[in-house]
């Protein structure tokens, strides 16, 4: 059965003679070459199955507003997760994208024990496993949903009770196993409740242990199956705790290297919890690259009005081509990519509005990319930072950082040679001139 009956066709690539609010690529061309690489293998598209099929649109003043008839009451659990299966891989192939992503609970619904969801998750992987086949689109991510059910309330792995702990376990045992099984390309860990609302009922340093605990029982279980894919957390500031144990990449990255899982993790970075979280995402980026933890990207945004997740569809080229700019830098996505993890507003009731939010968001990560193309072709941004530390390649700045130098030592030599630097410009607007003339010029 057809879902999406006004989209007959793939969504074309049509440049700049896409109709006007009609549902063609302006930008994204899959096939372009970009620095050598397809467009398409630079971005790495996928949808997430979740906001765009398993959310009705509701929101806690009032009750879901889209057109989910799997979400109605009374539909058969199953017969709903099957519709709701040939809805999603319809818009997958008609969106043309080649990745999607997925929780356990959004694909399958849960049973009354433990045995029944697996069973039930096993049928709907099954199902996947055929409509991957017959539409090529691949597994981006797998993850489970260790957020959303009362018995996590107080989290998962950090949770007081180990009886949920051990619940927790044997849902992301299943859902590694239907990634796996489907040939996914990672997955994600997403603390939605590892943290704490007050700190009067809370042992930090014991909530730390286990999670760290759960983390390297997943990574064990990886190697004994042979699960080949990045095993990914997703930073998240606050929301809905007071406070989360994977605030940033920083506080991912410091964690890690306590309890010794460097190599194991790395990081799945959201647009909107950086922003949540007081930085910019060209930060969080940057900071995940220098330090070889990124891994993959939620594209998404948040409305600066409103302190909460949001989850809008991205359409600022200005912030997405400075973080593409870092990842192409860097040497670009290796298992990750650009995950959709967006919401449509909960007027957008038609079923096309997820198609214009879906073409806009992709059209936008298009044009940044070109972007980013431009910056390093041309140098200029590069060439201002390395003259701006170009001292340290230099005789003085060699032997502090090789380690020739103690402060004793050091302090003797810029007494002796009276060193006495003058302040230089850091030239921060002449930059952003620079990168918004990139922005303007491109096409």
């Amino acid at each position: 059965m057809t879902f999406f009956t006004d989209v007959a066709d793939p969504i074309p690539f049509a440049g700049a003679g896409a109709p006007e609010g009609g549902l063609a690529y302006q930008v994204y061309d899959p096939n372009r070459l970009v620095l050598g690489k397809r467009m398409e293998e630079h971005l790495r598209i996928g949808v997430c199955y979740w906001h765009s099929f398993n959310w009705p649109g509701s929101d806690i003043f009032g009750i879901g507003t889209f057109d989910r008839p799997w979400l109605e009451a009374g539909v058969d659990p199953m017969a709903a997760a099957r519709a709701k299966q040939d809805a999603a891989f319809e818009f997958f192939a008609k969106l043309g994208t080649p990745y999607f992503s997925f929780h356990d609970v959004d694909m399958s619904p849960e049973g009354e024990t433990l045995k029944q969801s697996r069973a039930n998750l096993d049928a709907m992987v099954e199902r996947a496993a055929e409509k991957m086949a017959e539409t090529g689109v691949e597994l981006l991510w797998g993850t489970a949903n260790l957020f959303s059910h009362p018995r996590y309330a107080a989290g998962a792995a950090t949770n007081p009770d180990p009886e949920v702990f051990a619940h927790a376990a044997a849902q992301v045992r299943n859902m590694v196993d239907a990634t796996h099984r489907l040939g996914g390309h990672n997955y994600v860990l997403w603390g939605g409740r590892e943290g704490y609302e007050t700190l009067l009922n809370t042992r930090m340093a014991q909530e730390a242990d286990q999670l760290a605990r759960f983390l390297t029982m997943v990574a064990e279980y990886k190697h004994e199956i042979g699960f080949t894919g990045t095993l990914l957390i997703e930073p998240k500031p606050q929301e809905p705790t007071k406070h989360q144990y994977d605030y940033d990449c920083s506080s991912v990255h410091g964690f890690l290297d306590r309890y010794d899982l460097l190599g194991e993790y790395k990081v799945n970075i959201e647009v909107n919890h950086a922003t949540l979280g007081g930085h910019s995402f060209h930060h969080e980026v940057a900071y995940a690259m220098a330090n070889n933890i990124f891994g993959s990207i939620d594209a998404n945004r948040g409305d600066p009005q409103n302190g909460w997740d949001t989850d809008q569809f991205p359409n600022s080229v200005d912030e997405m081509s400075l973080a593409l700019y870092e990842i192409v830098l860097g040497g670009g996505f290796d298992t990750g990519g650009f995950l959709f993890d967006t919401k449509l507003r909960r007027q957008s009731m038609d079923r096309t509005d997820l198609f214009h939010g879906h073409v806009g968001g992709i059209d936008t990560l298009a044009r940044s990319l070109l972007v980013a193309e431009s910056m390093i072709n041309e140098g200029g941004i590069e060439a201002a930072r390395d003259a701006r530390y170009a001292g340290w390649g230099r005789d003085l700045g060699r032997d502090i950082l090789e380690g020739s130098l103690d402060l004793a030592t050091l302090a003797d030599r810029a007494a002796k040679n009276n060193i006495d630097p003058a302040p230089r410009s850091g030239r921060q607007e002449h930059l952003e001139n620079v990168v918004n003339r990139h922005v303007w010029s491109v096409s």
